[in-house]
């Protein structure tokens, strides 16, 4: 009896890195729509082509946001329309993986979507119409059909490994199960369960084409279910106390030697065909939970997971017994998840279990959506973020496939009525983004370098001996060539009659003695032939050894050499994909950043254009204000020379009233000196000397039309319109002639806004020490305006100034006994006059002295 031999699953020990394999293959995302119930049911879901959906949201939906209507595609490896069938579909989506699965490769297949959107469907069928997984049974079980080992001749381990027995052990094994009567999986030989009978009668007859006939295979099955982040075992057969009802024991996960996720204590069954494989799944199908709710009659309440193990093993160069390599054997997994639907409890209304099974489904599924993301932020932008696998039993069940352990497919199930919108929306958008989620392709299995196609050689001559046996030596072929053994076979002396019937006889014997020497000659002859042809053929042997181990270093040397180029050339795809990735994220980059500099250029433009309107406003203003201010100098240019022609006029004037007076003073003298001295000159009158004094003294004419000095305000040239006369509190008060004043004014000690929103003119009286020690009194007026952000702001126009004087010196007379001459006097009264008169000064900004210049004197009255 031979040892048993463990054999490991064809996976690389040590944990798995999905960047250290340069060839990866996205993760394949179906989508499938379900047939409406009601043929006039208003839809949100169109299929554009056969790889793009359109969602638009109702017509409800967009009256309840304003009248936005928004469309959004949504693209997939491939979308199955309404009308698609079961058959369809499995040659898409499952097939490839049935075909990795006889291969030796791992695959992870699971249906996703909103509730009631046809999960189960897609993968269970119904009577008449199969769906995925009662198809991919039959294409397993057509691909071995006639490859199959004996029951228990591979037998699975609780550390998620298998042995491999010989066929007396397998026999053993199948004895004491049928003598304990603890069959563990449905006779073959049982009637097929009605209820399940139309969903596996598959006519298709789909198999695998290129199987490897020199294995043996068998086939182990599974079904577990995930039920509020709990794992439980459907296929668990453990007896039914009534008095005391036990609940199910939950099953706990755990990692093999090579790191690798499994339920350990689950139930393995094996099986030997489609019917019964798929009736050990609908045992368990009928322990799964489901409930119903207000949008499916039968929902699912948990995660179920179908698990399909194919354990096989190359025979040996006899094409008989099954090889107990451990490095040979091979053990790939299909795994078919029918994940619970996500829903919404504000339409399920559950409440109490309903809902507590609710808030889990989703947490499941938010989880797997973490994993996702990270998964895929990790391999687009190169980071290291953890994948939070553990936060929840089905991605930590499943982290070995997102590692690069098989093949991963997804099948998004969507209902395309308008009450499922926003959960479709959602479900689609994740399952687009699922798609840039890539997963490393698993190894290779090993090469057993056995002859191809010896079973069936093996076969074939053990039926052609069996028939020559038959034939007890007759003509084997009659054309073929005979060998010289046979030949010297056939020409052996034949035995003479052994049978002594007489005492006397002499002759037989000696007969017999003959042919029995020339026999053994014979025999020595053939046996020394042997010998020599042993030894040719051991020498032929040695010859092709030595050949075959020099061929064999030549291609190991070969080999090694395309394995440093391999490796150098995957080094250097892995440093492209990195720079290529690196690029991709610096092109991100530049992307946003043209975007923030684009509409930072669209900004300037626009405060461009705003400036530029700004300054062709105020350059119109700055050439009215030119204009205007050209006529100002011509029209003080005019009166100028009029005040010049009028001064001049005035001292014409004067200096004949000096020559008169001095005429008038010769005549005088003349008549003194003429005149007996008897007589006395004739004094004017006191009126007529006060008169012309007073003609000599007057300061220059004041300009024509000018207004007489009067006691009152002035009153300010905007009268008409609304000010804000702003007079600080810390100005003091002045008793000039002129005041400002402007009427119906708003009086404030400070600026505010409410003062300014009220009136479109502003005054501010400023005061400030002049150079001579006086008083310097500055009226700054300007313009009020609205800004854009609601304010008010200034725009100071012209600015005038108030300014005292007091006299810094005076002319007195020497002595009142010596009267000054007349012009003396005149000159006298006329500085006199000047000292002690008022002087007020009004001009604009930026003047010195100009035409707005008017001086007011009153003379002082002398006393008589």
């Amino acid at each position: 009896m031979k040892a048993a031999a463990r054999t490991k699953t064809p996976r690389k020990p040590g944990p798995k890195n999905a960047s250290s394999n340069s060839l990866k293959d996205p993760v394949g995302v179906y989508c499938r729509l379900r047939p409406v119930i009601v043929p006039e049911q208003e839809c949100c879901i169109k299929v554009i082509n056969t790889t793009t959906v359109q969602v638009h949201p109702p017509d409800g939906y967009r009256l309840g946001r304003n009248g936005e209507y928004k469309e959004v595609q949504y693209s997939f490896k491939e979308v199955f329309n309404i009308g698609a069938t079961q058959r369809h579909v499995f040659d898409v989506v499952a097939r490839p993986l049935v075909d990795d699965l006889i291969h030796g490769k791992n695959g992870l297949l699971f249906t996703y979507g909103v509730t009631g959107s046809g999960k189960t469907h897609t993968m269970t069928g119904s009577p008449g119409d199969g769906g995925l997984l009662p198809r991919s049974l039959d294409m397993i079980f057509n691909s071995i059909v006639t490859l199959q080992a004996k029951r228990y001749v591979f037998k699975l381990d609780d550390k998620n490994g298998v042995e491999v027995q010989c066929d007396v052990d397998a026999l053993l094994e199948r004895q004491k199960r049928e003598a304990f009567q603890i069959p563990k999986t449905p006779s073959g030989k049982r009637q097929v369960d009605p209820e399940i009978a139309d969903m596996i009668n598959v006519q298709d007859n789909c198999k695998v084409e290129e199987v490897d006939e020199d294995n043996v295979y068998s086939v182990f099955v599974s079904y577990i279910e995930i039920y509020n982040n709990y794992i439980y075992d459907l296929l668990d057969e453990s007896p039914f106390d009534p008095i005391k009802p036990k609940l199910p024991q939950s099953r706990i996960l755990r990692e093999d030697q090579n790191h690798n996720m499994y339920v350990a204590g689950c139930t393995e069954v094996e099986v030997k065909s489609t019917e019964e494989a798929f009736e050990v799944f609908w045992r368990g199908q009928k322990k799964r939970r489901i409930a119903n709710t207000q949008l499916n009659r039968e929902s699912s309440r948990s995660h179920s997971v179908f698990l399909i193990k194919l354990a096989q093993a190359p025979l040996d160069a006899n094409g008989d017994n099954v090889l107990q390599d451990r490095e040979l054997i091979t053990l790939s997994q299909l795994s078919l998840v029918d994940l619970a639907g996500s829903e919404r409890t504000n339409r399920t209304k559950a409440e109490g279990n309903r809902l507590r099974e609710a808030g889990n489904i989703n947490q499941s599924l938010m989880t797997l959506r973490a994993c996702i993301e990270a998964l895929r932020e990790n391999q687009t932008y190169g980071t290291n973020k953890m994948v939070p696998y553990r936060d929840s039993k089905l991605t930590h069940l499943f982290k070995n496939y997102f590692d690069g352990e098989g093949k991963v497919r997804m099948i998004v199930c969507v209902n395309p009525k308008a009450e499922d919108y926003d959960e479709s929306l959602q479900v689609l958008r994740f399952a687009e983004l699922t798609q840039e989620v890539e997963v490393a392709r698993p190894a290779e299995k090993p090469v057993c370098g056995l002859i191809p196609g010896r079973r069936f050689r093996n076969q074939a001559f053990r039926e052609e001996l069996s028939r020559q046996l038959e034939l007890r030596g007759g003509p084997i072929d009659g054309d073929r060539e005979q060998s010289v053994t046979e030949m010297l076979l056939q020409n052996l002396p034949p035995m003479p009659s052994c049978e002594l019937l007489d005492i006397n006889d002499d002759q037989t014997l000696p007969r017999l003695i003959e042919v029995l020497e020339k026999r053994h000659r014979i025999r020595q002859m053939l046996s020394e032939e042997f010998t020599k042809n042993v030894l040719s053929v051991k020498g032929m042997v040695q010859e092709l050894d030595s050949s075959i181990v020099s061929k064999e270093n030549y291609a190991q040397i070969k080999m090694a050499e395309r394995d440093k180029m391999i490796s150098a050339q995957k080094t250097e795809i892995e440093r492209l994909e990195k720079k290529a990735k690196t690029l991709e994220y610096k092109i991100d980059i530049l992307e946003k950043t043209t975007t923030i500099y684009e509409e930072e250029k669209r900004n300037l433009q626009q405060e461009l254009e705003n400036k530029s309107q700004k300054l062709q406003r105020q350059v119109s203003d700055k050439r009215r204000l030119e204009a205007r201010l050209q006529g100002m100098v011509t029209e003080t240019t005019m009166k100028w020379e009029k005040e010049c022609e009028r001064r001049v006029a005035a001292k014409q004037l004067e200096m004949q009233n000096k020559l008169w007076v001095k005429d008038e003073k010769l005549k005088q003298l003349k008549a003194i000196v003429t005149e007996p001295k008897s007589s006395k000159p004739e004094r004017p009158s006191r009126e007529k000397d006060r008169e012309k004094a007073l003609q000599r003294s007057l300061s220059p004419p004041p300009i024509p039309n000018a207004l007489p000095v009067r006691l009152r305000h002035r009153r300010s040239r905007s009268a008409g319109e609304r000010w804000v006369d702003h007079k600080p509190a810390s100005n003091v008060q002045t008793e000039t002639v002129m005041q400002p004043h402007v009427p119906h004014a708003i009086t404030v000690a400070a600026a505010n806004e409410k003062a300014l929103a009220k009136c479109d003119k502003y005054m501010l009286t400023h005061q400030e020490l002049a150079s001579d020690g006086e008083i310097e009194t500055k009226l700054i007026k300007g313009d009020v305006y609205k800004t854009r952000g609601g304010g008010q702001a200034v725009q100071f126009t012209e600015i005038e100034t108030l300014k005292q004087e007091s006299p810094t010196g005076r002319k007195r007379r020497s002595s009142p006994s010596s009267p000054p001459l007349p012009d003396e006097a005149t000159e006298s009264e006329w500085t006199d006059v000047e000292t002690r008169c008022s002087v007020a000064v009004e001009m604009k900004a930026g003047s010195h002295l100009g035409p707005g210049y008017q001086h007011h004197a009153q003379p002082k009255r002398r006393k008589p």
